[in-house]
């Protein structure tokens, strides 16, 4: 398993991007977390296989289609362990 942080900006707040993530995380399998950012980005910490990391960093460049993805950056994190996939308040 392996654990990534990715970063995610554009038009991505009030575009239902973090209610999508979390299905197609679940989908996927992955566990970890999403939240908005203050400065109206969107963050994510995720683990999985490196397929389902690879798969899900593909989602996050495209998103939901009221999305508009600019930029999303991927850093490598420690391994850390979820319990399921959540959205953070």
């Amino acid at each position: 398993m392996s654990t990534i942080h990715l970063l995610i900006k554009g038009k991505v707040q009030g575009v239902f991007y973090r209610a999508t993530a979390k299905q197609i995380a679940n989908d996927i399998g992955l566990t970890g977390w999403i939240k908005n950012t203050r400065e109206g980005n969107v963050e994510a910490t995720v683990s999985g296989n490196e397929q389902q990391l690879e798969k899900f960093t593909r989602w996050c460049k495209q998103g939901p289609d009221k999305a508009s993805v600019e930029e999303v950056i991927v850093t490598q994190k420690e391994e850390e362990t979820f319990n399921g996939f959540m959205i953070v308040r």
